[in-house]
């Protein structure tokens, strides 16, 4: 189960990031719900929300390290079904922005959400993925019971 989520939301990242490629210009937007939600083709060659830019090739080193850190940790940890689930989207959203960061030198993002012109930082499906692990490893590490759900024996 680990690997097929990592791999699916790899997929998913990379084919909807090539499509907003192939439908929208650097820079462009297409309003998708008017004031909630937009579709914006942004290249972030920096780390989360655009920090410390033109620094694509140091965070691709360390997305790498990263993804193997995820391997190993989950190959120790216990097999519960959170665990795997946070650990699976955590590595697959790394591999999706790293092989954005080895072919294009820059992370695609494309997803604009907020309410009028409050808005969020452009993100993609691996942020999104990310995201979500990193809030089920906090809900882990607040409540270690979680992690242990659906684990074997």
């Amino acid at each position: 189960m680990f690997a097929a989520i990592a791999i699916a939301v790899v997929v998913v990242d990379q084919l909807t990031k090539a499509w907003i490629v192939g439908q929208l210009a650097p820079g462009a937007a297409m309003v998708v719900i008017p004031d909630l939600l937009n579709f914006a083709h942004g290249q972030n060659s920096g780390m989360l929300f655009g920090m410390l830019p033109q620094s694509a090739p140091a965070f691709a080193v360390v997305s790498f390290l990263v993804a193997g850190l995820i391997v190993v940790y989950h190959h120790k940890a216990g097999r519960g079904i959170v665990t795997t689930i946070a650990l699976a989207l955590l590595l697959g959203g790394a591999l999706g922005n790293l092989l954005d960061r080895l072919n294009h030198g820059y992370v695609v993002d494309w997803i604009d959400m907020g309410i009028g012109s409050a808005r969020f930082w452009t993100y993609n499906i691996a942020d999104a993925c990310i995201t979500t692990a990193i809030i089920c490893l906090i809900v882990m590490a607040v409540y270690p019971r979680a992690g242990e759900w659906g684990a074997d024996g």
